[in-house]
Order: structure tokens, then sequence, then C-alpha cells
């Protein structure tokens, strides 16, 4: 008889059905990932596109790494930056690095965007009224 008085056993039986759950628990998320992309894809392409003036409000970069295999490490970001219309009201919208480095807290200007794809921002000259 082995140490564990053949405890072991329940691993070979009850593994093979957790790591089943969790795939299609994944799968599930995945599929669902999807979905709400191409719906707000979709939901983006039907919007009007709009330009509002707007002023820069704040700036944040997410980052995060990645290990592969042959132990290299990368990493990755997203820029994002808040704009706040005339109401007051506050939107937060996803930029590229380029468009990121360009905007500066504070400016003012005319914000383009569709549903929540940001599209750009004309910055205000300083001297005009």
């Amino acid at each position: 008889m082995d140490d564990f008085g053949g405890s072991e056993s329940w691993m070979f039986s009850v593994a093979p059905g957790f790591i089943g759950i969790m795939f299609v628990i994944l799968f599930i998320i995945m599929i669902f990932q999807l979905f709400n992309g191409a719906h707000q894809w979709k939901k983006n392409k039907v919007s009007p596109r709009l330009m509002v003036p707007a002023i820069v409000k704040s700036k944040r970069t997410k980052v995060w790494g990645h290990v592969h295999a042959n132990d290299q490490q990368s990493s990755s970001a997203a820029y994002f930056s808040t704009f706040e219309f005339e109401g007051g009201d506050r939107f937060e919208f996803r930029l590229s690095g380029e468009e990121f480095g360009m905007l500066a807290e504070g400016d003012s200007g005319t914000l383009t965007f569709q549903g929540t794809r940001y599209l750009g921002f004309a910055r205000k000259d300083p001297g005009v009224s």
C-alpha cells in the first residue's frame, strides 16, 4: 500500500473534469468578449460623428509586462486621456501613443469622436479668443 492510502487516485478522476470545466469557462469568456467587441464596433459605426469643444483634463498610461518561454521580457502600454465638455461632463478615450504624446493636460480645442471611438483633437490656438 502507498503512503497516501490511495488518496491520490482522486486526482486522476477529478482533475480531467476540472480542466474541462475551466476550458469551457475560458472559451465562453472569449466568445463573450468577441461578441462584446463586435457590438461596440457596430454601435460606434452607426453613432454620429461629433465635433465638440473640450479640455484635456487628465492623461494616464496602463503598462503590463510579459515573460516569454525563453526568459525574454516585453511590455505593452495603453494610453488614455480624459476630456471635459462645456457642460462639465467628462469622457475617457483610448488613444494611440502618438496622439497621447501630442496632448497636454489643460489643452483646449475641438474633440472629434464617434461613440466611444476617439477620432482626433484639434488644439485651439492660445492667441485666439
